[in-house]
């Protein structure tokens, strides 16, 4: 049997996957990372992607799931993520993505100046429909 260690990922709203799992790959702030048992400790931000977890063995992925970013935390026994949220990404529909795409550009400002928190506000909703794109390619 392949060695195992927990893997947690929570939103908002609710704990969304706890199980034993042979590894996961996280969307991290700088890369993309792999974690199996015994991973050195680390904390990181995790930026809009795809978590694969792999059950079974490190070879076949069981579940992948979209998270528009949040942080992570490894242990050697654990990696927990707290997304901001999180969609299977069997559930990401190509056509709502690129409707609400196309919504975020129409409210880009255009000849002048919008507020810095409100700029802020609508480039991440951008990157992140982007990167769902990208995760149903």
């Amino acid at each position: 049997m392949t060695a195992q260690f927990q893997f947690e990922l929570v939103s908002p709203e609710k704990l969304l996957v706890s199980k034993a799992v042979a590894m996961v790959t996280v969307p991290g702030g700088e890369g993309d990372y792999g974690v199996l048992p015994d991973h050195a400790p680390l904390i990181t931000t995790v930026r809009p992607g795809v978590i694969d977890i792999y059950s079974e063995d490190s070879n076949t992925i069981s579940e992948r799931i979209f998270v528009a970013g949040g942080f992570a935390e490894v242990t050697a026994e654990r990696c927990t993520v707290l997304a901001e949220s999180a969609t299977p990404v069997s559930e990401l529909d190509r056509v709502k993505i690129e409707e609400h795409l196309k919504r975020l550009a129409e409210d880009m400002p255009h000849g002048h100046m919008q507020p810095e928190g409100e700029q802020v506000a609508l480039d991440k909703q951008i990157a992140i429909a982007r990167a769902q794109l990208v995760a149903i390619a």
